[in-house]
């Protein structure tokens, strides 16, 4: 099933839903450059015994794009707006470098909403903010074609671009198809973000999953968080920043354990 949802500052927001509907809910948050489509790996296992809420955030895939710069506030309310409307009291939430730093700020600022948290291959901070207002600047000036070669450098290791172009050309498509106003606005929120106080409050059970070879949220930042959570359990693999694509299998496996 999909849809939409309109948030609260008149945003429409695109989800969709799979699995048994009397099944506990799973929400998955999407990376930015990416829309719900980067899950692909994951929902076939998943399906079988969660009910899977996707969303294309804010600026992203399906999703309005609002001119202007975002805040972490709003990315996070976007996503308590969605559960509101589908009835949602409590779920469990897994996200993906931002959609991860929207999980900290659900953590951090409702976690009434959440059972379980999975924080994968992101940061409670990223700076400097410099290089954020400068990839800001350049697609707002250029659009998205101009930093898409830096972005798939980052996402995935050289072998793994070497051995399936396909889905590397597949993750091109989606980043080349995000609104350039919609990446410039969520680059703002990540730009002004430092999360890093809140982290000894989370008592969510939570699993950390990070890249050894991730150089867009390098492994110390991984472990800076399943260090400062108390109780968070740290799962590090051989990927770059999309390791959900990159080790599928392997994030699958642990997303599942984790979340059951």
């Amino acid at each position: 099933m999909t849809g939409y949802v309109t948030a609260a500052d008149g945003c429409r927001i695109a989800y969709r839903l799979d699995g048994p509907a009397g099944a506990p809910v799973l929400v998955l948050s999407n990376s930015l450059g990416t829309r719900w489509d980067m899950w692909a790996p994951q929902v076939p296992d998943l399906v079988h015994a969660f009910r899977v809420l996707r969303y294309d955030s804010r600026g992203h895939g399906r999703s309005d794009a609002p001119d202007g710069d975002y805040a972490l506030d709003r990315l996070g309310t976007d996503v308590l707006d969605l559960l509101d409307a589908l009835g949602l009291e409590r779920v469990r939430f897994a996200g993906l470098s931002m959609g991860g730093m929207v999980g900290l700020w659900l953590a951090i600022r409702a976690p009434h909403r959440l059972e379980r948290l999975a924080l994968c291959n992101t940061a409670a901070s990223l700076g400097p903010p410099e290089a954020w207002q400068a990839r800001i600047d350049l697609v707002r000036a250029e659009g998205m074609a101009s930093v898409a070669d830096h972005v798939l450098a980052r996402w995935f290791t050289p072998a793994f671009r070497s051995a399936w172009p396909g889905l590397v050309a597949n993750a091109r498509a989606m980043l080349l198809d995000t609104s350039p106003a919609g990446y410039a606005g969520c680059c703002a929120a990540i730009r002004d973000m430092d999360q890093r106080p809140g982290l000894p409050g989370i008592r969510l059970p939570t699993l950390v999953v990070g890249g050894s070879e991730d150089p867009a949220t390098p492994p110390d930042r991984s472990v800076e968080l399943a260090a400062c959570i108390p109780g968070a359990r740290l799962e590090m693999l051989p990927a770059a920043h999309l390791s959900n694509i990159e080790q599928a299998g392997r994030f699958t496996t642990a997303l599942m354990e984790f979340m059951a």
